[in-house]
């Protein structure tokens, strides 16, 4: 299963119709229309280098991005992605089985590719040692959250926990032994390959806001950054802007949650209560007043084959 994205072009098109006015409306504006076509071609033929090293005889099928929240992957399946870091991380959270993932990286020279070990020109190679057995994976641990009428998602590198427009959310927390009524702009639980996205910018933030009264002595090791490996078997999580009042307190608003342990949160949201992960707000929980939230460590794991 080969798992491609939009590119922006594609993406222009669903909007202008045709590239001529796509172009018109860009290059009016101000904004070059060259990079979107250049876009384009690195993408064309970066799949078609892929499909053309794909062993013949083996079925494949290619899957856009949009489908995958409602697309059933085989237990047998190879899972291949074409496109950047986040196609890894969205894939990862729909898989139910033990399906390895085998990401290519369609433009080093514009993606970073952390999450994707191999290039194109060792697709045929890389394609066959899978379908062969001949793979070793990295395993990376995921978060899970699960509500009480059993619906859960998972989540590759974060959960966000909150309000749809992200103005002050409502809830009861509850880590351990210790329980309040919060209101903030809502909770960030990461996993260990989450530890560098979004919540070092929680981090980042914090830092710059406490080292002119604390001294840049104080918040140096979360500048240097905060991370923890990929398969740790626990997650880290933030309250964003806690707001302490009368009715909330903002006693609880870092810690971790590691294996077999629950985060609790009960929502105290009449509406536009929400759970996404992987920065996806489309694909979400409702979660609203009454609803409980358990968060923990997935018992599934992504399996990325390594190079």
């Amino acid at each position: 299963m080969v798992v491609t994205r939009k590119t922006g072009l594609e993406e222009l098109l669903e909007r202008f119709v045709t590239r001529e006015q796509a172009r018109f409306y860009l290059e009016h504006s101000g904004v070059p229309f060259e990079p979107y076509e250049a876009e384009q071609a690195a993408h064309d033929e970066a799949l078609a280098r892929l499909e053309a090293a794909l062993p013949g005889g083996v079925r494949s099928q290619l899957v856009g991005r949009s489908f995958l929240p409602t697309f059933a992957f085989g237990e047998r399946d190879l899972v291949v992605t074409l496109g950047p870091d986040g196609m890894v991380v969205n894939v990862a959270k729909y898989l139910r089985g033990a399906q390895p993932i085998l990401a290519f990286n369609p433009d080093p020279s514009t993606i970073d590719g952390i999450l994707i070990p191999f290039r194109l020109g060792e697709a045929a190679e890389a394609v066959r040692g899978v379908l062969d057995g001949d793979y070793r994976v990295r395993e990376v641990t995921m978060a899970r959250a699960t509500l009480g009428d059993g619906q859960s998602l998972l989540a590759f590198n974060d959960l966000f926990i909150g309000r749809k427009t992200h103005v002050s959310a409502r809830y009861h927390l509850t880590h351990g032994r210790r329980s309040e009524d919060q209101s903030s702009s809502g909770i960030i639980v990461s996993t260990g390959a989450g530890s560098t996205g979004w919540l070092s910018s929680v981090l980042n933030g914090a830092a710059g806001v406490v080292e002119p009264f604390a001294g840049a002595m104080a918040v140096a090791p979360v500048r240097e950054g905060f991370r923890f490996a990929w398969d740790a078997p626990k997650l880290c999580f933030s309250v964003r802007e806690p707001f302490a009042s009368k009715a909330s307190s903002a006693g609880i608003v870092w810690g971790e949650v590691r294996a077999r342990e629950t985060l609790e949160v009960v929502s105290q949201m009449p509406q536009d209560g929400v759970i996404f992960s992987d920065g996806v707000e489309a694909d979400y929980l409702s979660f609203d007043s009454g609803a409980v939230a358990s968060i923990s460590v997935a018992q599934e794991k992504a399996r990325l084959v390594a190079a």
